[in-house]
């Protein structure tokens, strides 16, 4: 098949794109700069120009394919007007899903967020999973809502000839991370600038089993559904700890109770500080259950030892540490 990937010239979408060449297919990454190409140099990708806020140049750069990834969703960058970010997400996803129906791509998958996972309700003795939804308004976050707003407008469109899901990468570590994003925790570890952990459970997961089950969910997985792409359930002090070990440093020697996390973010988000979007919400953490993922695209995630250390040894290679 031939595959086209949004976002193919960062970290989920550059995976996509390698994985979807190993297992044989055609695959066609949009970029806004004709000099962009990410991580994929040494790969036969077919690049065409397009932006996201340019309807027309969507159209024209997936035309022909098959199968549509978008990993390249709006991001928000301020909470400061939240109606606006809503507004932006529901444009943007819309002129995407328009170009893919017109284009009739047989099967578009997004890339969604862990923060469209709400908890389950009061009573349930169980781990949150693809049945708990985050409820909208609830999070004065623009990146909560925007990314709950494309999730819910991609499964919405879903219909007989132009089949849509979404899948829900945890917190993504791992080789590739171009501009780091999660993974500016190991580079920070590795640099010995981060002595607190965390006593918050988070689930983490491989970038690359994440772009193996997109590159299964071309024929695989339930349209109109979301599945969530997850890993291990561990505290941010034990994943700091096993990343340690993995880079050959000393682990942190703190411990941050949830509460005081919570109330230290709160802190940094008053006074403006550069605290990533989806760490804002970081009150509503928690433990998941990704066994469905598991199931519906046939693969065991590696050890988060092994993705810690391959993470670190990629920052390494590519001079992260200059």
């Amino acid at each position: 098949m031939k595959f086209v990937v949004f976002g193919a010239t960062g970290f989920l979408g550059g995976q996509i794109a390698r994985a979807a060449l190993e297992a044989g297919h055609q695959v066609r990454g949009l970029r806004r700069a004709t000099a962009h190409i990410g991580t994929l140099g040494d790969l036969p990708v077919e690049w065409v120009s397009g932006d996201l806020n340019n309807p027309p140049s969507l159209l024209e750069a997936i035309s022909g394919c098959d199968v549509l990834y978008h990993a390249a969703g709006y991001y928000p960058s301020t909470d400061r007007d939240v109606g606006r970010a809503i507004a932006r997400a529901r444009s943007e996803i819309r002129a995407v899903l328009d170009a893919a129906r017109a284009a009739r791509i047989r099967r578009m998958v997004f890339t969604s967020s862990l923060t469209t996972i709400g908890s389950p309700p009061a009573g349930e003795n169980r781990l949150a999973d693809e049945r708990d939804a985050y409820t909208p308004g609830s999070v004065s976050n623009a990146y909560f809502e925007a990314k709950w707003v494309m999730e819910a407008e991609t499964l919405a469109a879903s219909s007989g000839d132009f089949e849509t899901l979404a899948l829900v990468p945890t917190l993504v570590f791992g080789p590739g991370d171009l501009k780091p994003s999660s993974g500016q925790a190991l580079l920070e570890l590795a640099r010995g600038r981060l002595p607190v952990g965390i006593d918050m459970v988070i689930n983490v997961v491989d970038g690359r089993d994440v772009a193996l089950a997109h590159v299964r969910a071309a024929q695989i997985g339930q349209p109109g559904e979301r599945v969530i792409i997850g890993g291990h359930n561990l505290t941010v002090s034990a994943m700091l700890t096993v990343a340690a070990h993995a880079a050959g440093v000393r682990p942190p020697r703190w411990t941050l109770s949830r509460q005081a996390a919570v109330r230290l973010v709160g802190i940094g988000a008053a006074l403006r500080l550069p605290i990533p979007e989806s760490m804002r919400g970081i009150e509503h953490f928690q433990a998941l259950n990704p066994a469905r993922g598991w199931h519906t695209f046939g693969f065991e995630p590696r050890p988060f030892e092994d993705t810690a250390r391959d993470a670190i040894d990629w920052f390494r290679q590519h001079g992260y540490f200059k």
